[in-house]
């Protein structure tokens, strides 16, 4: 059986009983345009060859699949505490981040070019998993998440963040309404984009961005993995690419952070 293949990062890679994982499109059951770890509940696949990839993806990180929590993602800031009971598969609320303190449980979202970003205070034991596209970057959801996880004893000192693979600023062209929403909350975030290869656009540094939003909101440690879920076909799922391609159906690859019980 393939095991489900996925990125860690060093600072959250060596915090003692913690685990996390930012999934690649390999080493699960789906065919055809999921191919082949799809861990998306809200798409065409097979919903059973989708439970399965979940599934590979939990034990990859030694956790139950029953202990993988996911969200109804909406591309805003809305944070949702998980506590011990949780909720049943494809009942998550409409959120775009979630925390927890409890042992035991796995926050999971899915991408397909947005940026994930997973959070631990390893001393408070609060975890925290966000979806940042670049409305949610821009409204909040990074600093949101930072907040829940504050309101559950946790700390920006003493957290670590992770901003794991997204589109790369290479891949990633925009047009001026990107630039203009981004400009207009700060006028520093202009060192995130560089000249389009168009007249009117610009190439738009989606992780470099979350990891300077991260810093200045007090994170202690923050990391990225550096992956262009464009650019690297066979490792990730992309929208970006999707659209290019004229359509179709998309899988979205899994991140996931967990404290083992």
């Amino acid at each position: 059986m393939t095991s489900a293949e996925y990125l860690t990062t060093p600072a959250l890679g060596a915090v003692t009983g913690l685990r996390h994982g930012f999934f690649t499109r390999r080493g699960g059951v789906s065919a055809g345009p999921w191919a082949a770890l799809n861990c998306s509940l809200s798409g065409q696949d097979d919903i059973e060859k989708v439970r399965e990839n979940r599934r590979r993806a939990a034990a990859a990180l030694g956790l139950p699949a029953t202990a993988l929590h996911g969200l109804t993602q909406v591309h805003g800031i809305a944070v949702a505490t998980v506590e011990a009971a949780g909720w049943r598969e494809g009942e998550g609320p409409r959120a775009d981040a979630l925390v927890t303190r409890h042992a035991g449980v796995m926050l999971g979202i899915v991408t397909a070019d947005c940026a994930p970003v997973l959070f631990a205070d390893p001393v408070a034991g609060v975890i925290g998993a966000a979806h940042a596209g670049w409305r949610s970057a821009v409204g909040g959801v990074i600093e949101a998440t930072i907040a829940a996880m504050v309101a559950l004893g946790a700390l920006p000192s003493r957290m670590l963040a992770s901003v794991g693979p997204c589109i790369g600023q290479p891949s990633y062209e925009v047009g001026a309404d990107l630039r203009d929403a981004v400009l207009a909350r700060e006028a520093a975030g202009a060192r995130h984009f560089a000249p389009g290869i168009r007249p009117g656009h610009w190439q738009f540094d989606l992780a470099g961005y979350c990891a300077a939003r991260l810093a200045a909101a007090g994170v202690a440690v923050v990391e990225t993995t550096g992956a262009d879920t464009l650019a690297e076909e066979t490792a990730f799922f992309s929208h970006r690419r999707r659209t290019l391609a004229g359509g179709g159906p998309i899988g979205h690859q899994l991140s996931a952070i967990a404290v083992p019980a």
